[in-house]
């Protein structure tokens, strides 16, 4: 278990152009994400079930206060950086936790980013209409 001075273990995640740092210390299970509740930051079920699903595998959901700084992208990519932020820490909290955060696919960086716009086309592989005559 790795803390820092003030007690807290961290962990960040990543997904497409967002960036979550995560905090998390022993607690009654309080979720705060940019200083609000989980459920007023993200509307979606599936964003809010993807940030819950690392603490009910690891049944640690209730026992943990989480605070999460959440920046950039939109917010499916925030809930996936939340999700493998909170992962990262989990595993920090407890080494035991890996194999069960691995095996569900939590712990796994999804590396996909949007491919940049080429010169003299409309979007990344979107051409114009070619004319022969």
């Amino acid at each position: 278990m790795v803390k820092d001075k003030a007690g807290w273990i961290w962990g960040t995640g990543r997904r497409k152009s967002a960036v979550a740092r995560v905090r998390l210390r022993d607690g009654s299970g309080k979720i705060l994400i940019n200083e609000r509740e989980v459920e007023v930051f993200f509307t979606e079920d599936r964003d809010r079930s993807s940030v819950f699903a690392p603490l009910k595998v690891t049944q640690m959901n209730g026992k943990v206060d989480i605070f999460v700084n959440v920046a950039g992208g939109g917010f499916s990519g925030q809930a996936g950086a939340t999700l493998l932020g909170i992962a990262r820490a989990l595993k920090k909290l407890n080494p035991d936790f890996d194999h069960v955060l691995r095996d569900n696919g939590f712990l796994t960086r999804d590396s996909r980013e949007v491919e940049r716009k080429k010169y003299g086309h409309k979007k990344a592989r979107k051409r114009f209409q070619f004319s022969k005559r």
